[in-house]
């Protein structure tokens, strides 16, 4: 279930409790609701203040339009446990199926998850500026990806030109190094920075991840096994990685409606950042003389999905995604 599901299914609940005259709002219902990750481990899988929202509509306190949410959400598919936390959130723990169809939509999808199929204008002309004319080639592919238009933005520019750029630190690298800093900052292009084979690169850990991802699945081919069907993923290393691919479509779009390429650059190194947690504390393969079992080929399907995650955000940012490093 991806944050915008969940966005309908808790919304379908709030028109519920309305309907059976459990909430009486001086009001519509809102069109949409806001579900986030919550700040920290040990609230659920997903946070919405729905009730903060709706409670002005109501008269009543927000822990009691909580509490008659909670009773409507807990009752629709996909939803495992609702709980109400001060002043009125509230914090719900998704379903391992919810989660098993996250990773089976994702690996269907392939390249098209997060990415749309929007017919939109080609981008302008290069205007000779490196920063500018990177932004603008990474906010046509947003733009094709979500059909938003963003808004227009003027970057910080930097001293090297475009064939500067590309000499000393290659396409990749400089579509990183422009992309990365929000367009009103100043971009760091030293390639000490962006081309060191180590992890205080932002991007070459983003890149590793997908590799190590891709690595796995051949090396599981090998031994004879394969992706399973993506249940009981309930390590805390594995729902962390499991909450950033749900939130990728989301992310992709508030890029697009904001024109901040950033947005997405930041979401793929901490995408990548927890599966390199996942990877180090729930093995995919098998050890030794260990045989394969379901919980191998869960994760394999998990490793997967994110593999397919961290090449789709390069794709969108114009940055090779090689299965090998």
């Amino acid at each position: 279930m991806t944050p915008a599901e969940l966005s309908r299914t808790v919304l379908s609940a709030v028109r519920r409790a309305v309907e059976a005259g459990e909430l009486q709002l001086a009001g519509p219902v809102p069109d949409r609701v806001v579900v986030r990750r919550p700040p920290r481990p040990g609230c659920g899988d997903y946070a919405t203040n729905v009730a903060l929202q709706l409670a002005p509509l109501t008269g009543a306190p927000p822990p009691a339009v909580a509490d008659v949410i909670r009773g409507h959400l807990t009752a629709l598919p996909g939803i495992a446990r609702v709980d109400v936390a001060h002043p009125g959130f509230l914090n719900i723990t998704l379903a391992s199926e919810s989660y098993g169809a996250l990773v089976d939509l994702v690996r269907a999808q392939g390249p098209r998850y997060g990415i749309g199929r929007h017919t939109v204008p080609a981008p302008t002309a290069p205007t000779g500026d490196a920063r500018a004319d990177t932004l603008a080639a990474a906010l046509h592919r947003l733009r094709t990806a979500t059909g938003i238009t963003p808004p227009a933005r003027r970057p910080h520019p930097v001293r090297e030109t475009a064939d500067e750029l590309l000499r000393t630190l290659g396409p990749d690298a400089t579509a990183w190094a422009l992309l990365r800093p929000p367009a009103e900052d100043a971009p760091r292009t030293d390639p000490a920075e962006h081309l060191a084979q180590r992890e205080s690169n932002p991007l070459f850990r983003v890149r590793y991840a997908h590799a190590r991802a891709r690595a796995l699945l051949r090396n599981a081919h090998d031994l004879g096994i394969g992706p399973g069907a993506a249940e009981d993923l309930r390590h805390p290393a594995e729902a962390e990685l499991l909450g950033l691919i749900a939130d990728f479509p989301r992310t992709v779009e508030a890029a697009a409606r904001h024109g901040a390429p950033d947005r997405l650059a930041r979401h793929l190194e901490h995408t990548a950042d927890a599966f390199l947690r996942f990877h180090d504390t729930c093995p995919a393969l098998p050890k030794g003389d260990e045989k394969p079992s379901a919980v191998h080929g869960n994760r394999l399907a998990l490793a997967d999905a994110a593999g397919t995650v961290l090449a789709n955000g390069l794709t969108l940012l114009g940055i090779s995604a090689p299965r090998h490093l």
